[in-house]
């Protein structure tokens, strides 16, 4: 009988080490919380053009690391190798552009790249974003100030 494994470069994480995990993941929520970020969670398949547009075609990421999937439709979907694209994707999507600025996210992402001692093809993290909506948009040269708010001057524009 064919003893089970992970798969190759892939792991467990059990219960000693997980409950480090989620002590960690508690104090991180409650820190973004504080500063105003707002959790959004976006599917681990996507549609594989989402990534080859964002990304770039011919980049090591899409040409190589992957793990990629063609339907019986023959559409094809990526698990997602970052959190980026995703995230912008659902910003548009959903038409929060004007609404939410501060977001974070975390979760699994995967990239097809060889496993070596300590490091495994899902990867968790967590990333903050921040974007421009109309009313918290901040103009270059303006001093830091928010739109509306007075006087600038200084600083170039970049």
């Amino acid at each position: 009988m064919k003893k089970f494994q992970s798969v190759r470069g892939m792991r467990d994480i059990l219960p000693s080490e997980s409950r480090a995990y989620r002590a960690l993941e508690n104090i991180l929520i409650s820190t973004v919380q504080q500063y105003g970020y707002e959790e959004i969670k976006t599917p681990i398949l996507e549609d594989t053009n989402l990534f080859i547009k964002s990304i770039g075609n011919g980049t090591d990421i899409v040409d190589k690391e992957m793990y990629t999937f063609v339907d019986s439709k023959s559409k094809s979907f990526s698990m997602r190798p970052e959190g980026t694209a995703s995230c912008v994707r659902a910003i548009i999507e959903n038409g929060l552009q004007e609404s939410i600025n501060k977001l974070w996210y975390s979760g699994p992402f995967f990239r097809h790249e060889r496993p070596q001692k300590g490091r495994y093809r899902p990867v968790s993290y967590t990333r903050l974003r921040a974007h421009e909506t109309p009313e918290h948009r901040v103009l270059p040269g303006d001093g830091g100030k928010k739109k509306g708010g007075g006087g600038g001057g200084g600083g170039g524009g970049g």
